[in-house]
């Protein structure tokens, strides 16, 4: 069985130097089946960077990239949530 990878380009709604409180939160708020396979950082203007996450979860699960997306703009700190890339890996 493979897993997704998808890839969410997260905008702050303010300007965030340090994003490890966020992570935490964006941690907690996946299902037990999803983790987060690493983070990055993409400058966007004046200060404000934006938040790449990149989430796995089993090929199986149906429906849960609308759920997750929905999780996220539900934030109090995020202002946008922008899917990058969805792909599937045999790992």
């Amino acid at each position: 069985m493979g897993s997704v990878v998808i890839v969410y380009k997260i905008f702050p709604k303010e300007v965030i130097d340090n994003f490890d409180p966020l992570k935490k939160k964006i941690e907690k708020t996946l299902p037990e089946f999803a983790s987060v396979r690493g983070y990055g950082e993409e400058p966007i203007a004046f200060g404000l960077k934006a938040l790449l996450v990149q989430i796995t979860f089993p090929e199986d699960k149906t429906g849960i990239l609308e759920e997750l997306e929905k999780k996220l703009e539900s934030m109090n700190e995020i202002s946008q949530v922008q899917t990058v890339m969805v792909r599937r890996t045999s790992r």
